[in-house]
């Protein structure tokens, strides 16, 4: 990753599912005739919010100095930087028409649960400036990226001129005052505000990624779409009156315990944790399994050295689970009952970590998509059922649309099909959110009903 850029890349993380066998005429007859017509409105989330767990301020303190002190290539940052005084905030470019109802409910968070006045103004020259942009502009500059944030700019061209400059590097920086936000505006509004989370959050606050972060949006598996109860806090401490711009990690330490004693009185007294670092080579190696401009046997090859990491490291909590879950992604097409012991493994461990059930949720689309391959609907139901409310309460409408797709076809296999045809068109109107326009929900409808054998030739899960 360049120094100049904050950015987060495309890294297949959704578990969404795909066919490896294109659905036939018939299939598509059967079970899509719905998409041949005018779909359902878009839904969008407006009242849910993410809980916040009982945190540990000892646990907390060490991760927040990981977070604030750290890139995530590994280099130092040698001060605390933040915005001082007022923030204001200007859309432009071209925004998607979700944005602005997506951005106004994050800034209300932003205000309420983190304390951070974060005001829009009309005008350019606001401290933070977000450019709606196509894909292919944000990956002509960075081919693996789907967003990023850069320092000291406002615009694109400004970026283009300054990109290898000391003025964009964040580890020089002193004090935050402008920077750019660069999202796409031709993709789902999903991914669109799953940018707009993580990038506000990082322009604000911490630069860094921990994957032993299981309810955080700052962390690479890239299973959280919106700022969680854990990032809220990050942040509302990040802007504590007891911190400031300039401050060296050995004064924040310092002023953490009685920063956290007051934002988050439940957690106990900071005490020193010797939390080990996961190795930067098992972070490339899961990045490797899950690529996609790699070979497969690359892939397989990255996919065991993770494996093989986590179990030598000995963790038994969500980067084991993650190590299990890569490996299954990448062995499903040829051999998807191994897969699935890989997917069972992946449960498994995040059922003994805390705060994983969104984890297991995105574990349950494959598992579940895996009994509609063998025709066993009662399984795939049993799979689904109680993993719903929280696709929906964590505000995720590509994977809350996939397991209502799931769950219509187990319904079609038992003969419920008035309830079926009910569970599908409630998941279009997520869909639409979640995958776009309209020929992706198409397809989604048409892939989903082609993992069922009864309606002609079986397939399997694709990696």
């Amino acid at each position: 990753m360049r120094r100049s850029v904050k950015a987060r890349l495309i890294l297949p993380m959704v578990m969404m599912l795909n066919a490896c066998v294109p659905a036939s005429h018939s299939e598509v007859a059967s079970r899509a005739v719905i998409a041949d017509s005018t779909l359902p409105p878009m839904k969008q989330f407006s009242g849910t919010r993410p809980a916040t767990p009982p945190l540990s301020n000892a646990r907390l303190a060490q991760d927040f100095l990981d977070l604030a002190f750290r890139m995530e290539s590994g280099r130092a940052l040698p001060v605390l930087t933040r915005f001082e005084g007022p923030i204001t905030l200007h859309v432009a470019g071209k925004p998607p028409a979700t944005l602005a109802p997506d951005l106004a409910r994050l800034l209300a968070r932003l205000r309420e649960e983190a304390g951070i006045e974060l005001r829009q103004v009309r005008n350019k020259g606001a401290n933070i400036t977000i450019q709606a942009i196509s894909r292919n502009q944000i990956q002509q500059l960075l081919p693996q990226a789907a967003c990023f944030v850069v320092p000291n700019v406002s615009t694109l061209d400004e970026y283009r001129r300054a990109r290898r400059s000391p003025s964009t590097d964040w580890t020089r920086l002193t004090e935050r005052r402008k920077l750019a936000i660069f999202l796409p505006n031709d993709v789902s509004p999903h991914e669109t505000r799953d940018c707009l989370h993580e990038e506000l959050a990082q322009a604000l606050g911490p630069l860094n990624d921990l994957y032993r972060l299981p309810d955080s949006v700052f962390n690479d598996d890239n299973v959280h779409t919106v700022l969680t109860g854990f990032d809220m806090l990050i942040l509302r401490a990040y802007y504590d009156p007891a911190l400031r711009s300039g401050m060296t990690r050995e004064q924040v330490a310092a002023a953490l315990p009685d920063v956290l004693a007051r934002i988050n009185p439940k957690g106990g007294p900071v005490m020193a944790q010797d939390i080990r670092a996961t190795p930067q080579v098992w972070g490339h190696a899961i990045q490797t399994a899950l690529g996609r401009d790699v070979s497969r046997d690359t892939r397989l090859a990255a996919a065991q050295d993770a494996l093989r990491i986590a179990q030598a490291q000995g963790w038994e909590d969500n980067r084991r689970a993650f190590s299990h879950y890569a490996m299954g992604r990448v062995i499903q097409m040829t051999d998807p009952a191994a897969a699935q012991t890989h997917y069972t493994a992946a449960d498994r461990f995040y059922s003994r970590t805390p705060n994983t059930a969104l984890h297991r949720t995105y574990v349950a689309t494959q598992r579940a998509g895996y009994a509609v391959t063998q025709g066993d609907g009662a399984t795939a139901l049993a799979v689904i059922e109680p993993h719903l409310a929280t696709a929906e309460a964590s505000e995720n409408a590509a994977l809350l649309a996939t397991l209502l797709l799931l769950k219509a076809e187990a319904l079609q296999m038992q003969g419920r099909d008035s309830e079926a045809r009910r569970v599908r068109l409630d998941s279009i109107g997520w869909a639409r959110y979640g995958f776009g326009p309209d020929w992706a929900v198409r397809a989604k409808l048409r892939e989903i009903a082609s993992l069922n054998p009864q309606q002609g030739s079986a397939s399997n899960l694709g990696g």
